[in-house]
């Protein structure tokens, strides 16, 4: 894939940043919505250490998206951690963010109230990763 982004990296989580700030229907569904997130990769079976993603979102827009140099100079208002595997699904449309939440397939440190009452925006944000190929290795390395 020439113009793909490889999954969980700086450059995707800022792409995705940049797609969120270009789409109607992420601003529109996600006007309410105030907090910074964490999306913690998990990576099955590596000794490799979690990739931690930054988000700073503020009503419908992406104030910030990097990896940090060290994720424990953060502390984002949430924090979702899944694997590999289940942040691919959900990239790719094939699994709900919310559902995923409530199955435990991803686990949540935060408001649970304030997800739910927002689960558009979080869709919308979903959508904003469709807006460009990635490129998903079966696993991450190095």
């Amino acid at each position: 894939m020439v113009n793909s982004v490889p999954f969980a990296t700086d450059a995707w989580i800022k792409r995705l940043g940049d797609e969120c700030n270009k789409s109607k229907a992420y601003r529109e569904a996600a006007k309410n919505w105030e907090g910074d997130i964490y999306f913690i990769v998990e990576l099955e079976g590596l000794e490799q250490e979690p990739i931690y993603m930054y988000m700073d979102l503020y009503h419908g827009q992406c104030r910030e998206a990097f990896i940090p140099e060290d994720y424990n100079a953060m502390d984002p208002e949430f924090r979702i951690s899944g694997s590999l595997k289940v942040w691919r699904a959900i990239a790719q449309k094939k699994m709900d963010p919310v559902k995923a939440l409530l199955t435990r397939q991803l686990s949540l440190k935060g408001n649970m109230a304030k997800v739910m009452k927002n689960a558009r925006a979080a869709n919308e944000l979903v959508n904003c990763t469709t807006m460009f190929e990635t490129e998903f290795p079966n696993e991450l390395t190095g």
